[in-house]
Formats: structure tokens, C-alpha cells, sequence
């Protein structure tokens, strides 16, 4: 049986999210043959045996460790057969014909590489799922304020597009990761996730590689999905992933600009975390209620900080 869309659902101690979105599943396409692939990063809540008890045609890749977002679904990708892939978050939960919306966008404009459906919040206001490729300006933009000053403003605006509203079908330069719908005949062109990030700017990475092959990555509000967030454990470790996700920033700064833009993106981070740590000490000393949580944004920019130099020093 030929396949035509597989399914492919990172998942770490999300066990509520997942199940409801292999419940989804169910309804997101009438007309395809479909396989989901959940890979598991070594959950301990229950997850693999809830997919093995209630979602049986499911298949179930179980890591033993958390190898990270780009390796995870870089498994499943492997494991997969279809036409068409979409990656999905584990707490996406898509309408009914979403998948088909999508293949059928797909099928009458052969020139894409990649799709991503519009993005509700649980309240089903929109949320942006678009971004522009990173530069200094839109980051020092947010480093700033100035993002925030002027809201709404392109110019001024960071790189997440806040300012466009999901109403309507364009080209961006790169999709956020909570759910990506990929041609597979693209996909071999550019290839997979890059293993060499952990988590954070891997989208941005595979996104800009996609354009770089010649294929269009584009938004279609014709197919839609809610994405709960609030279901991620970054919370619970806050420094570790901030130091993660600033690793992995650097790193795709190097990458694709060279030794000289990752040491200027490292000015622009340090004026950033300087500006963070400077507000959380001042609303420590003026806000005494709330001294546990700005005690936490002190260490997670200082731990930051500590980091941007050591890592500055060691490329020098």
C-alpha cells in the first residue's frame, strides 16, 4: 500500500497532549492513507503506554534517553514512507480535513517545500507561527524594546511577524516548529533536521535551507490547528534551556554567517541579557512580592552572560 502522508509526533512527558492530538488525527484526513509515527524522548509519565493501550495502529519508536527536538523527529522521519510529512508538536490539535487542506495546497503548487497551517491559541485567537530570518536589526529591535514600542510596526518588528494577522496565503521565510508539512521530494534536497542543535533555531536552519534549494516555504490559513504551549517543561529548569536556546542561537549564527556574525550576534545578546538582568534587579528591590520570580530572570541572565563571554573567548 503506497502511502501517502506520514505523521511524525516528537513527544516527552506530554501524555494529556498527545492523546488528544492522535484523537485529531482521526479526522484530519478523509481521502489519504496515513501513518503516525510517535517517537518518544524517554517519558516517564505514562506516555508510551497510553499509545500502546489506546492508539495501537500507532507506531511507537521509544528512545532511552532525550536526544533532542531535531534528533527525535530526524527517527521518526527515517521510519517514515509517505508523500507528504508533517511534523507535529505533541500538543497540536488539528481540525477536521486539516491534512487534506494542506496535501491538496501541496499538490496544485508543486514549487513548495514546506507548509504550516494557521495556529490558534487555546482561546482560538490567532498566534504567529510566522518569522523572518534572524539579522542584527530585527534582534536588536527586540533586545531594545523597540519591537515592543512600536507594535505592530514591520520595521521595528522582531523576527517573530506579530504584525501580520494569518489572513491570508504568503511566502515567509521560515515556519515555526510546532508543525511543518514537508515534500519529501524537497526533503531529500535539502535534507533533514540538523542534528547539531538540541532544541531552538533549528527551525530557522531547516527553513533557510529549504529556500536555499530552490523550494518556497509558505503559510496557509486554509487548514487549521490549535497549539495549547503551556505544556513545555522549560519551566521547571529555566537556566539550562535558556542556555540551551542561546547555544543554538550562536550556533546558527556561525553557521550561516561566519566567525564575524556570530561574534556580532553575541554583542547584540549581551546587550539583551544587560538590559534583562538591570530590570529584574530593579523590580527585586521596588516589588517585593514578586522577588522570587525576578530573582530567577537575575540568574537566568547571569548564567547567560557568564556564558556569552566564555564562549565569546573561546572563538576569539
Amino acid at each position: 500500500m503506497n502511502i501517502e502522508i506520514s505523521v511524525v509526533i516528537l513527544s516527552w512527558n506530554d501524555k494529556k497532549y498527545l492523546d488528544e492530538c492522535l484523537e485529531s488525527l482521526a479526522h484530519s484526513t478523509k481521502s489519504r492513507t496515513m501513518e503516525i509515527i510517535v517517537v518518544d524522548n524517554a517519558s516517564t509519565d505514562g506516555s508510551q503506554e497510553m499509545v500502546e493501550t489506546k492508539h495501537p495502529r500507532v507506531q511507537l519508536i521509544r528512545n532511552q534517553e532525550n536526544v533532542g527536538f531535531p534528533r527525535g523527529n530526524n527517527m521518526g522521519m527515517r521510519a517514515s514512507q509517505g508523500k507528504y510529512l508533517f511534523v507535529l508538536n505533541s500538543d497540536i490539535k488539528l481540525y477536521e480535513g486539516c491534512l487534506d487542506a494542506l496535501v491538496d495546497y501541496l499538490e496544485q503548487h508543486p514549487d513548495i517545500g514546506m507548509i504550516g497551517p494557521k495556529i490558534l491559541n487555546r482561546d482560538l485567537t490567532h498566534q504567529s507561527s510566522c518569522r523572518t530570518f534572524p539579522t542584527l536589526w530585527n534582534n536588536f529591535c527586540s533586545a531594545s524594546g523597540l519591537s515592543k514600542v512600536f507594535a505592530g510596526s514591520k520595521f521595528f518588528s522582531g523576527e517573530h511577524m506579530f504584525y501580520f494577522k494569518g489572513d491570508r496565503i504568503i511566502d515567509v521565510d521560515v515556519l515555526v516548529g510546532c508543525f511543518w508539512g514537508v515534500r519529501r521530494e524537497a526533503m531529500d534536497k535539502f535534507g533533514m533536521l540538523d542534528e547539531g542543535f538540541f532544541i531552538y533555531a533549528e527551525d530557522v536552519d531547516w527553513c533557510k535551507r529549504c529556500w536555499q534549494a530552490g523550494w518556497r516555504v509558505v503559510f496557509f490559513p486554509g487548514a487549521q490547528a490549535i497549539h495549547y504551549g503551556g505544556s513545555s517543561t522549560t519551566k521547571k529548569d529555566p537556566v539550562r534551556f535558556a542556555l540551551t536556546q542561546q547555544r543554538s542561537i550562536l550556533r546558527y549564527w556561525k553557521k550561516h554567517h561566519g566567525a564575524l556574525g556570530r561574534l556580532s550576534m553575541s554583542g547584540v545578546i549581551f546587550c539583551n541579557l544587560a538590559i534583562r538582568w538591570s530590570a529584574a534587579m530593579l523590580k527585586y528591590l521596588v516589588k517585593p512580592a514578586n522577588r522570587q520570580d525576578n530573582g530567577v530572570r537575575m540568574r537566568v541572565s547571569s548564567a547567560c552572560l557568564r556564558a556569552l563571554f566564555s564562549r565569546t573567548a573561546e572563538s576569539a
